[in-house]
């Protein structure tokens, strides 16, 4: 979802949100999800894989630093991090698919599964 919000990607964005929502997931993290460098509701691990979300999503700007790296390797074995880096490719590849093809949030209901 991070990456989503990253890229303006309002379908992305209302999609992952109601899938996190109908998952348990807190409306308090959701909210604070934009911010979270400045909150205390996500773990050391959690805040890896957000900072390299953002590192990823943004990675012309500074590309992925090597202290940025050597702080998310921490967090995640080699076969773990490369199994994020495919997620922040594929909901980039994903957002960018839904804001070129001008998709309407609103319409999307999370599965009963």
């Amino acid at each position: 979802m991070r990456a989503s919000q990253i890229n303006g990607c309002a379908y992305c964005v209302d999609m992952h949100s109601l899938d996190a929502r109908a998952g348990g997931e807190s409306e308090q993290r959701l909210y604070a999800l934009p911010v979270w460098h400045e909150t205390p509701f996500f773990s050391e691990r959690e805040r890896a894989a957000l900072l390299w979300t953002e590192k990823l999503t943004l990675i012309s700007i500074d590309h992925v630093p090597d202290e940025v790296y050597e702080q998310v390797r921490a967090q995640f074995s080699e076969t773990e991090l490369a199994n994020l880096t495919l997620l922040v490719a594929t909901i980039n590849a994903w957002n960018r698919f839904a804001i070129s093809f001008r998709s309407e949030p609103g319409h999307y209901q999370p599965s009963e599964g």
